[in-house]
């Protein structure tokens, strides 16, 4: 048994034990092309491939991505071994924290990062909204947003810890929306999904129904306007009272201190 590197040729026996994953399927095959190019899709072999993972490097942070075991190998370890392989890479190139993305509701995952010492950090929470010609909003570009109302930005689904120049640079790029109304804010960050055509992906932070409606209806016609086929919502807050948004899934953010 070893761990390598996947390659293009294990596309097919990989998708063979991801077929489902979840209710509705799996997203391997959309971004499996993607991560080989972006390399670091780590593939445990047993004579044939029965668990991959992919790990993303960025400044001082590793994100773990995307870990799949075949079910007749599950309880073998497998998940861990390559979690963990994943992170000696990192310590290599001087990487202080590891995050993971894990369903509340996966206790199995839960309790496999936990015994690789991740904490539960917060808690996210992803809706998905309908692109739709709209012109009832008023938003403006913020020019001076603070890392106290984004610790973190989902870039591609994959939570980057924001630092002044990630912020200044997403604002001179006109990625940060607003809506400020009697004191209270919304506000935005808004990207495509590098891995997934036609998808928008927003990061939120809501103030009051009035500046998030401004902010949705917003979201929607730029959506409707340019294209988009979805447009998917992570916010560390609960949005349960506007009726356009679609509730999907609540996650454990995992963070793990490499030092």
């Amino acid at each position: 048994m070893q761990i390598r590197e996947a390659n293009i040729s294990d596309k097919s026996s990989v998708l063979k034990f991801c077929k489902n994953t979840f209710s509705w399927g799996d997203y391997i095959e959309k971004v499996w092309s993607s991560w080989i190019d972006e390399g670091n899709l780590f593939l445990f072999e047993k004579k044939s491939p029965v668990g991959i993972c992919h790990a993303f490097y960025s400044e001082n942070q590793i994100w773990i991505e995307g870990i799949r075991i075949d079910p007749k190998h599950r309880r073998e370890m497998i998940a861990s071994k390559l979690v963990t392989y994943a992170e000696s890479i990192g310590k290599k190139h001087q990487k202080l924290f590891s995050y993971m993305l894990i369903d509340t509701e996966n206790k199995n995952s839960i309790s496999m990062a936990t015994s690789l010492n991740y904490d539960t950090l917060e808690t996210w929470n992803y809706y998905s909204l309908n692109p739709k010609k709209n012109s009832n909003f008023k938003i403006e570009f913020e020019k001076s947003v603070g890392s106290e109302i984004f610790t973190f930005y989902v870039d591609s689904w994959r939570w980057i810890k924001t630092t002044k120049q990630i912020l200044t640079d997403l604002s001179s790029q006109n990625k940060i929306i607003q809506s400020n109304l009697n004191g209270k804010k919304t506000t935005a960050i808004i990207g495509n999904y590098k891995h997934i055509d036609n998808t928008l992906i927003v990061t939120l932070s809501s103030g009051s129904f009035d500046t998030l409606s401004n902010v949705l209806f917003y979201l929607q016609n730029f959506a409707f306007e340019n294209n988009y086929e979805r447009i998917q919502i992570l916010t560390n807050k609960k949005l349960e009272f506007f009726d356009a948004l679609d509730y999907k899934i609540s996650f454990y953010l995992m963070k793990k201190s490499l030092h």
